[in-house]
């Protein structure tokens, strides 16, 4: 056994303490402004990542630090109010740990949002987007190192990264509720500053659609794992062609807020469908 996997048992053990027999099949993974969708799970029993056994601490605003667990529509859920990035300093295993914790504990399946600048010319502030692919300008890989084959392959597949499937039960949801949304490619950068104009014109030119220093992590180990990906990205600002949006954490807070709701009304929808 590794020693990853060592320190994983140990992690679940702690949340089994607490949990019982409880299996989440679905995980919630909540961006920048988004931990109040949390409020919205039943039956809840909340764990903030401080008590968990070598669980790495959220430390920027708009990120509670609580693991959820509980129901939403008939289904058992484990929610990440917040999590961290590899910007504030942890290593990309760290900051795909709570991955593998919540996957040990039994999910299916992981519905990941973010809040993300806008490059496409087409997009508004407070646009939500489907993620669709991914491009990774982190500079690291989770799976970097040794590999660990009892979570996945050495060399895992990242062609259909997000599930085909779960992005047609989001499209179907967004229809039905008359929520308007994006379909785009996410690109990550570590951060945390943000991008010249010059960059912004960059990434516009190979095809990403929206920007952000989240998630792609995540995506990598969820795949690793055999676990199915949804990723979701709420459009703060828009920095379009070297066309810059001055933003200010506060704002991106507050656009996220203000679309959260939506954002609840999907999750809610494609959990349904499950």
């Amino acid at each position: 056994m590794g020693k990853l996997m060592e320190k994983v048992e140990k992690s679940v053990l702690f949340i089994r303490g607490i949990i019982g027999d409880f299996t989440p099949d679905v995980a919630i993974i909540l961006g920048t402004g988004l931990s109040r969708i949390g409020e919205d799970v039943l039956n809840q029993k909340i764990i903030p990542y401080k008590n968990i056994p070598y669980f790495p601490l959220s430390t920027v605003e708009g990120h509670r630090g609580n693991l959820v667990f509980g129901e939403i529509s008939g289904k058992r859920v484990v929610v990440m109010q917040g999590r961290v990035h590899y910007y504030e300093g942890y290593s990309m295993q760290d900051v795909t740990y709570p991955v593998r914790v919540m996957k040990i504990l039994g999910i299916k399946t992981v519905i990941i949002s973010n809040a993300a600048g806008g490059l496409n010319q087409t997009f508004s502030q407070g646009d939500i987007m489907f993620i669709t692919d991914h491009i990774n300008l982190m500079g690291d890989n989770p799976l970097r190192g040794p590999n660990e084959d009892e979570f996945g392959p050495r060399f895992p597949e990242m062609h259909d990264a997000y599930s085909k499937r779960l992005l047609s039960f989001a499209r179907d949801v967004a229809q039905k509720k008359g929520i308007f949304a994006r379909e785009g490619v996410y690109v990550g950068l570590f951060g945390p500053s943000l991008e010249t104009r010059a960059e912004y014109r960059f990434l516009s030119l190979i095809g990403a659609d929206a920007i952000g220093q989240s998630t792609i992590p995540e995506v990598i180990v969820a795949r690793h794992m055999g676990v199915e990906v949804l990723g979701i990205s709420v459009i703060t600002n828009i920095s379009a062609w070297g066309i810059v949006s001055p933003t200010t954490i506060e704002e991106i807070i507050k656009v996220s807020l203000d679309t959260g709701p939506l954002v609840y009304k999907i999750i809610d929808g494609v959990i349904k469908k499950l």
